[in-house]
């Protein structure tokens, strides 16, 4: 790793860490409705990072973040519109413009996780479908969390009011073909950027799984 991009890692992590650390932070002591609503802000800053610092440099990759993108926003889309595959659910306004009930943020959001937890799954493993199953669980498992937060941060809202055992389901089939697909392709990144990119996502929500306000 050269020094311009050892200094770019190292940056692009310290901004990650801010930014989340600072919201946690921010609703914790009231002000929970100006961190959320520039959830949009952050999601640019993650797709932004993941070009420069992960990075996405070649075709290969370009084409396979922007199938992720498009086939995840189509899952979504049936999900919110016929309940299939997650479960009967619609988002609320903080994830940003939507087409057809489904914002456009939540294929950067599968894109982001796809890449970071791949690159986690290469690096901590070396068979094929180990890699595939933990990329995918990396993702189900930062989704448990995730889920308790969504309607309280108006991200999306269940039906039944709870995020149901299909969601998960969902989740992870999806998510096992991005990462056959993803390992499949030889994918190589940034696994330390990929890490803290993770990591960060996970306290977040990890805190306020447990801290209700």
């Amino acid at each position: 790793m050269t020094e311009q991009r050892k200094f770019l890692t190292y940056f692009s992590i310290f901004l990650i860490w801010l930014f989340n650390l600072s919201a946690i932070a921010g609703i914790y002591v009231g002000q929970q409705s100006w961190f959320m609503s520039k959830t949009p802000l952050n999601m640019m800053l993650i797709l932004g990072l993941t070009i420069l610092v992960f990075p996405i440099d070649s075709l290969k990759k370009m084409l396979l973040f922007l199938g992720i993108g498009i086939a995840s926003i189509f899952a979504e889309w049936l999900g919110v519109n016929y309940g299939l595959i997650f479960g009967d659910y619609h988002y609320g306004a903080n994830f940003g413009p939507k087409i057809d009930g489904v914002p456009y943020l939540i294929g950067v959001n599968w894109g982001f996780l796809t890449f970071a937890t791949g690159a986690i799954a290469t690096t901590w493993l070396k068979q094929y479908w180990m890699r595939v199953f933990s990329g995918a669980f990396l993702m189900v498992f930062l989704d448990f969390f995730l889920e308790e937060s969504a309607p309280r941060f108006d991200f999306w809202y269940w039906d039944v009011g709870y995020a149901p055992l299909q969601n998960f389901i969902g989740w992870f089939v999806l998510a096992f073909v991005f990462h056959a697909i993803y390992q499949a392709l030889k994918i190589k990144g940034n696994c330390l950027f990929s890490h803290h990119l993770y990591a960060s996502q996970l306290v977040f929500f990890i805190f306020f799984y447990f801290w209700k306000g």
